[in-house]
C-alpha cells in the first residue's frame, strides 16, 4: 500500500481567519477535522505542513525549527496576502509552540496552544517518537521489515542535532511567553505521555492576556485533536474564537 503525501489545506468560509499548525513528525491531517468542523462555523482555515514533515522520514533529519517556523509564519502571511486582516492561530504540540511565538511576534486575535511542550521530559523520548514515526512510515510504503529495519538503524544518528535544536526553539518560547498579550486558551491532555503536561500550567501563568483560559482533557492523549474527546475540543476552541474581539 502506497502511502498519499498529505497536502496543506485552505478551508475559505468568512472573513475571520485561523492559521492551524500541525505537531512534530505529524502533518495537515493533525488538525484537518477542527478545520472542518471551524469553516463549518463560518472560519477560514489555512494549516502549512512544516518542511520535512509527511515525507519520507530521512528528510525530516535534515530539516529544523528555522525551516518550521519559516513555515509557520509562511502560513499567516498567506492568510495574510490572501486578504484576512484578522487572524487566530490554534497548533498541536509542536505548533502549539510555534502559534505561542507567532502570537508574540506579529498581532493576532487570539492564541489556542493545544498539547504544547515548554520543556521535554526527555531527549530520549522525542527521539524515540521519531524512530517510531520512520519505522510506521515505511510500513506503509509497504517495504518488508529487514528493510524497515536497516533503514531505521541509518536514522539513528543522525535525528540528534534535530531534536537539540527542537529543546533550544522550547527554551526560546518559553522564555517569552510572558509577551503574549493576545487572548489565550490553553489545552491540554491529562493522558499526555509525550510531554511534562505541566507545561500547560507554565504557559498560562506566563502570558499576559486578560482572557486566558486553561482547560484539561481528562480522557485524552497527546494528539488531542485525534482522540476520544476532540468533539468537546472542537466545540471548545469555536467557543474561544467567539469571544474574541473580531471587527466583522
Amino acid at each position: 500500500m502506497r502511502k498519499l503525501v498529505p497536502r496543506p489545506f485552505t478551508f475559505r468560509a468568512g472573513k475571520r481567519a485561523v492559521l492551524l499548525l500541525h505537531g512534530f513528525t505529524g502533518n495537515s491531517a493533525d488538525v484537518r477535522m477542527l478545520g472542518r468542523f471551524l469553516e463549518g462555523k463560518g472560519y477560514t482555515c489555512h494549516a502549512p505542513i512544516f518542511k520535512g514533515h509527511g515525507v519520507p522520514p530521512e528528510e525530516l533529519i535534515h530539516t529544523g525549527p528555522e525551516d518550521w517556523w519559516q513555515d509557520a509564519i509562511g502560513g499567516y502571511n498567506f492568510l495574510k496576502n490572501e486578504g484576512y486582516e484578522e487572524i487566530a492561530v490554534a497548533g498541536l504540540s509542536l505548533g502549539g509552540v510555534f502559534s505561542l511565538k507567532i502570537g508574540y511576534t506579529v498581532p493576532v486575535m487570539g492564541i489556542v496552544p493545544m498539547c504544547a511542550p515548554m520543556y521535554i521530559k526527555t531527549e530520549e523520548i522525542m527521539y524515540h517518537g521519531v524512530l517510531e514515526y520512520a519505522k510506521e512510515y515505511k510500513r506503509m510504503e509497504g517495504k518488508q521489515p529487514e528493510q524497515i529495519e536497516s533503514e531505521v538503524d541509518a536514522l539513528r544518528n543522525g535525528s540528534m542535532d534535530t531534536l537539540k535544536a527542537l529543546q533550544g526553539l522550547i527554551a526560546e518560547v518559553r522564555d517569552n511567553v510572558d509577551m503574549i498579550y493576545a487572548p489565550t486558551f490553553v489545552v491540554q491532555a491529562r493522558n499526555d505521555h509525550m510531554i511534562n503536561p505541566d507545561s500547560a500550567n507554565i504557559i498560562y501563568n506566563a502570558v499576559e492576556s486578560d482572557n486566558k483560559k486553561l482547560k484539561w482533557y481528562e480522557e485524552s492523549g497527546h494528539v488531542i485533536t485525534l482522540d476520544k474527546e476532540r468533539d468537546q475540543l472542537h466545540e471548545d476552541v469555536y467557543a474561544f474564537l467567539e469571544t474574541l474581539n473580531w471587527k466583522e
